[in-house]
């Protein structure tokens, strides 16, 4: 993705975070039980499912690194592991500014709040492993099989609260008869973030990867 096209999408994106926050405190009902705080769900949930997406990247890139031993593959792949990675970060520190007045603390060792962060550590040490490494094409393949292996905490995660009792509320956008469980503005509003973010997604990898680009000519010269 070329600086032109990243610019009107940088452009679309911030138009789209301005219109989905005024949705978020002026559009949307105020939750009944959990009042204002209940808003940070158009944050949360759309935070985590864009780190899955990240994640999925990484899967995709690693598994054609791994085969194709084309270093554009890995920068793919490193790339989106650093957008997850930041992604997942926000998704637990709105979790635990969301928990303190529900739950009455910032953590519990929830499984899906045990998962997540277990995912956290996961893509942090597939990062350590692609920096730190003398060789960089044997770091990115052992960073390859890191950050393979690691997507399959991401289904555990999403059905945790299927599988196992926990503190974190169940599947509220859609449950698992695949019904919508919230009002219409809260979905159209929750969707439409989830939307917005990916599309920061896009920007924040294309903006990196040009960057690994300029490295790899930077250091062939």
């Amino acid at each position: 993705m070329n600086k032109n096209s990243l610019t009107p999408l940088a452009v679309v994106t911030c138009a789209g975070m301005l219109a989905g926050l005024a949705a978020i405190f002026f559009w949307v009902p105020t939750e009944a039980f959990q009042g204002e705080v209940q808003r940070i769900f158009y944050i949360h949930v759309p935070m985590a499912w864009v780190a899955y997406l990240a994640f999925a990247v990484v899967l995709v890139g690693s598994i054609a690194f791994l085969k194709t031993n084309n270093s554009r593959w890995d920068a793919l792949a490193h790339s989106s592991a650093e957008v997850g990675v930041v992604f997942t970060t926000i998704c637990l520190l709105t979790g635990m500014l969301w928990a303190k007045p529900v739950w009455g603390t910032y953590w519990r060792w929830d499984p899906r709040l045990t998962l997540t962060f277990v995912l956290f550590l996961i893509y942090i040490g597939y990062l350590v492993t692609h920096r730190t490494a003398t060789d960089p094409s044997r770091g990115g393949r052992l960073a390859a099989v890191v950050g393979i292996t690691g997507f399959a905490t991401v289904p555990l995660i999403h059905f945790s609260v299927d599988w196992w009792r926990g503190q974190h509320p169940g599947r509220t956008v859609i449950n698992v008869e695949g019904s919508p469980q919230l009002p219409i503005e809260m979905l159209i509003t929750v969707l439409f973030m989830v939307v917005v973010f990916t599309l920061l997604y896009t920007v924040l990898m294309g903006m990196r990867v040009r960057l690994v680009r300029l490295e790899e000519r930077v250091n062939a010269v």
